[in-house]
């Protein structure tokens, strides 16, 4: 296991030594954390959460308590990773095969979730892979999430669906004009282009 000094790991926690630990992370009680997993700085895995094979996290990732991140899932710098949730890897979800027998690890193909700079995935949301969650976008609690969904945008319910758009400061957009919207807390502007919205350099 790669990482210096300042990372902090409890006890209880089962680390791999094959993980690599970013600076400044903290891996807290009872959370597992699996071989080539590669976590980037100053992250946070609250208790019970579990980072698969392989998964990569990126800068300032928060997975809270008992979050199940299974492999190949790839998370982007400050993303947030509520209580609960569940990042699925297998699309079609057998324990045997039609003879059955017990299906092994080379007898399925692992698929993932990909989730974009600053997305934030709320309690107990469950995402299917695979699927893609965009940039800043914001999954509601307890939301399945069934269909890749874009940047900026605050999907809710079963299956997830979007309910409209919000911003990198966790607000809710409202509406300028016709194509622009704008944050209440900081007064940023997006664009509105085809069903997607993109920010506004000012």
């Amino acid at each position: 296991m790669t990482h210096d000094q300042s990372v902090r790991i409890a006890p209880s926690a089962d680390v791999d030594d094959r993980a690599e630990i970013g600076s400044g992370s903290s891996v807290w009680h009872l959370a597992q954390v699996r071989e080539q997993a590669v976590l980037g700085r100053d992250c946070v895995i609250g208790r019970g959460a579990y980072i698969g094979t392989g998964v990569k996290l990126g800068d300032n990732v928060k997975v809270q308590n008992y979050a199940l991140v299974y492999e190949p899932a790839e998370v982007g710098d400050g993303a947030f990773i509520g209580p609960a949730a569940v990042f699925t890897n297998d699309h079609r979800p057998r324990s045997v095969d039609p003879d059955g027998k017990q299906k092994r690890a080379g007898d399925w193909h692992a698929v993932g979730v990909t989730v974009g700079e600053g997305a934030s995935i709320g309690a107990r949301a469950v995402c299917v892979a695979p699927v893609r969650i965009g940039r800043w976008a914001m999954v509601g609690a307890g939301a399945v999430v069934t269909t890749d969904v874009p940047d900026f945008a605050l999907v809710v319910g079963v299956p997830a669906r979007r309910i409209g758009w919000i911003g990198r400061a966790g607000e809710r957009l409202e509406r300028v004009d016709a194509e622009t919207w704008g944050c209440p807390e900081t007064g940023s502007l997006y664009r509105e282009v085809e069903g997607a919205i993109e920010e506004v350099q000012q």
